[in-house]
């Protein structure tokens, strides 16, 4: 990868690659509605809309990438519920008005174009299955897990009408500094470091305490996508999950142990969303088996860099 485009590039995932992109010496080309107040040297920034056709339209020509990495989404579950065509207008329709213009203007020296999916797109399966690979058959639950799966197959089917070089991940739970407070980690953090000096005992109020995740750094998430956009297949989909499952009251736990705080998690039914799925595990071999790629983050790696984060 030489010159690459990132769209959503001011998101939480953005940032962190837009930094690994320029550790690695590539030419960035940041795609935003805005340019952050703390912008990257060396990061050029085409701010815009990417429902804008315009405007993502001259951005593919003047960026001339040889690789792209699509982040741009309404990411966040509650949110794409509240108001689902405002998800389907960013995660899907904007999708294909970006291909489109990748295909018809990019020009031969687009090698890869990395679409960020979700292993929400899997739905319900039975954990006895094991870790899910990506023959697994998918059945969103949610309105950001079917945008998602739709996202995949409106690039699947420019790669086979096109020849348009995409490649998918499909991304399980990930976290890190930097995440919005919304996201179950960093909420969990935030919460028990507001409760370091009350006293033993003190209710720690959460929503669903069963759910079983699949949790990554989003420094390995990062190299996963590099990876991928230097050496996935294109027309192929590929997990980032670690394989590994762990219980949110497990998560919860780890959280209070590793913040020191005693407080007594307690369900509030406020927070419980009635959607959840019961287990979400994936089998990342396949992106292994193309790249190389292994995750080097342990659940608490990423508990202690949000706790870090959050105490400075």
């Amino acid at each position: 990868m030489n010159r690459v485009l990132v769209t959503g590039a001011s998101g939480f995932v953005g940032a962190w690659l837009l930094r690994a992109l320029r550790a690695d010496g590539c030419d960035v080309v940041a795609m935003a509605p805005q340019r952050p107040a703390e912008a990257l040297p060396g990061v050029t920034w085409a701010t815009g809309d990417l429902r804008d056709d315009a405007y993502v339209a001259s951005t593919v020509v003047a960026a001339g990438a040889d690789t792209v990495f699509h982040l741009a989404a309404v990411s966040h579950v509650p949110t794409a519920a509240a108001d689902p065509a405002a998800a389907w207008d960013l995660n899907v329709t904007a999708t294909a008005r970006l291909l489109h213009h990748l295909a018809t203007r990019a020009g031969a020296t687009l090698r890869r174009v990395l679409v960020i999916g979700s292993g929400e797109q899997y739905g319900r399966h039975d954990p006895a299955a094991g870790p899910l690979r990506e023959d697994a058959p998918q059945a969103p639950r949610t309105v950001y897990a079917a945008t998602k799966a739709a996202q995949e197959v409106c690039a699947l089917q420019a790669w086979r009408a096109a020849a348009l070089p995409v490649v998918v991940a499909r991304s399980f739970n990930h976290s890190g500094p930097g995440q919005d407070p919304r996201f179950l980690l960093p909420a969990l953090v935030r919460r028990a470091l507001a409760l370091r000096h009350a006293p033993p005992g003190t209710p720690l109020p959460l929503g669903n305490r069963s759910p079983v995740r699949d949790f990554l750094h989003v420094r390995d998430v990062v190299a996963a996508y590099i990876s991928l956009g230097r050496a996935g297949v294109p027309g192929e989909a590929y997990n980032v999950a670690s394989g590994t499952g762990w219980a949110v009251e497990d998560v919860v736990a780890r959280v209070l142990a590793r913040a020191g705080v005693q407080a007594v998690p307690t369900e509030d039914p406020a927070l419980v969303r009635p959607v959840d799925i019961p287990w979400l595990v994936g089998d990342a071999g396949k992106l292994g088996a193309a790249t190389g790629w292994r995750p080097a983050h342990a659940l608490d790696d990423i508990i202690d860099d949000l706790l870090h984060a959050e105490a400075h």
